[in-house]
């Protein structure tokens, strides 16, 4: 293995044996000797079931490697094979270093020591001396953060305090190779930037990480590269950005169209540039994908609203909600700062006056953040019954990467008070595209208008001690 090679996964497999019933493994062991004694022809109790599949990769010494898939589709089967907590069926694995991996929560913990045994325990696992985890204790109860807790019995201990623990004990032992499996989406969000700052100083300090995560915005952030995992197969190798966009235009499909988008990614080079690749423009059949100019937006018909919730209508019906480009095509795939329209029909069945429109962006787990009317709230529209409007209300998208939903709503001012004729809560999703790593902006909303640059003062020198 070469110095600078840490990770070597050379066509490994790993297949379970399922059985349908207990009494099968007995079986198993027993009858297929006894027809082979008797001549029979051979039989088994089993099906097996390959969580991963002729997978191929390596990682060189300060690399961050993200693995990203659907659920099942064999990345933590793989971490653990790595880890060496699981044996592969076939093929080699080589590792030169040591690891501290987060494959789950606790894992490695003895619920009836206590918070500080725990440490010490592990710490001897990953290789340091009593001596060396009594210098760097401190710094992990601080890190943790779970206070006198640490002298009580980890069974005590909640879901966050264990995850605590058990990242400040794996990132303070100064492994060659950490490898985490989603246990940054446990803890509350101060915790989690903690923990994302703790690992960009991993990587200064030159560590090879392997990063499974769910969340593409971490994964682009984080990783130097990218592998997508389906099925048990390593299907893509490439950019962060351009792996994890095709892991978001394959993870709603089903059946054929999944089955079409999953052959033609295998066809694709993961190092070339997307807007440059007339295929990976068009490689989702059912949904319509378009790439013009830097923009890039598509349809994802999978992409739906499982929580709208629709308001008794008193005046109006509201229909035909989508969100269209310049092009004037539906999109829920879009990009950060361009033009979109978030359109909607609506019929009045009563004479309104004062008819105002109204759209509203939530996060998906309910929080606020940004919405418009068509006209101020003293103004408004006199509607005609019977007559269909299309209301197309223009946005600029300055929502961050993410899934968010739309409200649309349809109602009247009188007195600084409005009265609702109708409304769609979590109408429509749509999902803001993954930036470019070196894109630097945090949160939900871009708050900094595109090429404004910030502003800079020269006040006065300041005396500092030295030059007096």
């Amino acid at each position: 293995m070469s110095s600078d090679l840490v990770i070597d996964v050379n066509d490994v497999s790993k297949t379970y044996l399922i059985y349908d019933k207990p009494e099968n493994r007995l079986k198993q062991m027993v009858v297929p000797r006894l027809r082979s004694v008797a001549g029979l022809s051979p039989v088994q109790y089993f099906r097996e079931f390959p969580a991963v599949r002729h997978t191929s990769f390596q990682v060189g010494r300060g690399e961050t490697v993200g693995i990203v898939g659907r659920n099942g589709s064999g990345k933590s089967t793989l971490l653990e094979m790595i880890c060496g907590t699981l044996q592969p069926t076939g093929g080699t694995i080589n590792v030169h270093g040591r690891i501290a991996a987060l494959l789950e929560l606790g894992s490695g913990f003895n619920p009836d020591f206590t918070g500080r045994e725990n440490v010490y325990l592990n710490a001897a696992i990953l290789g340091l001396s009593r001596a060396e985890t009594e210098r760097r204790f401190s710094q992990i109860a601080e890190f943790a953060g779970i206070g006198d807790f640490m002298d009580q019995p980890v069974k005590t201990y909640s879901s966050g305090m264990y995850v605590r623990l058990a990242f400040s004990v794996a990132t303070n032992v100064d492994p060659d190779i950490l490898i985490v499996d989603e246990a940054l989406a446990v803890g509350d969000e101060a915790f989690q930037r903690k923990c994302f700052a703790r690992i960009e100083q991993i990587k200064e300090r030159g560590c090879t990480i392997l990063f499974v995560s769910h969340s593409p915005q971490s994964v682009i952030q984080l990783c130097d590269r990218a592998i997508l995992m389906d099925r048990g197969e390593k299907i893509m190798e490439g950019s962060p950005k351009i792996v994890v966009n095709h892991y978001q235009r394959m993870v709603n499909l089903s059946g054929d169209d999944a089955e079409a988008v999953r052959e033609k990614i295998k066809t694709l080079d993961g190092w070339a540039d997307t807007n440059e690749d007339s295929e990976t423009a068009t490689i989702t059949e059912s949904p319509t994908t378009i790439a013009n100019d830097d923009e890039e937006s598509w349809f994802d018909d999978k992409l739906v609203s499982e929580s709208a919730v629709e308001y008794k209508a008193e005046g109006a019906i509201i229909s035909n909600i989508r969100i269209v480009n310049k092009h004037g095509e539906v999109v829920n795939n879009i990009s950060l700062n361009h033009e979109y329209h978030y359109v909607y029909d609506v019929v009045f069945t009563e004479e309104v006056q004062k008819a105002n429109f109204a759209m509203y962006v939530k996060s998906v787990h309910g929080v606020e953040i940004a919405g418009r009317h068509a006209f101020p709230f003293d103004k408004g529209f006199d509607a005609e019954v019977g007559v269909r409007y299309e209301v197309s209300l223009p946005f600029r998208c300055s929502f961050l990467p993410g899934v968010y939903s739309c409200n649309c709503a349809v109602f009247t001012t009188q007195l600084r008070s409005h009265t609702f004729l109708h409304r769609v809560l979590d109408a429509a999703l749509f999902r803001v595209l993954p930036t470019d790593p070196l894109y630097s902006r945090y949160g939900m909303v871009d708050i900094c208008p595109e090429n404004t640059p910030a502003e800079i003062t020269k006040l006065e020198r300041q005396k500092t001690s030295a030059a007096s």
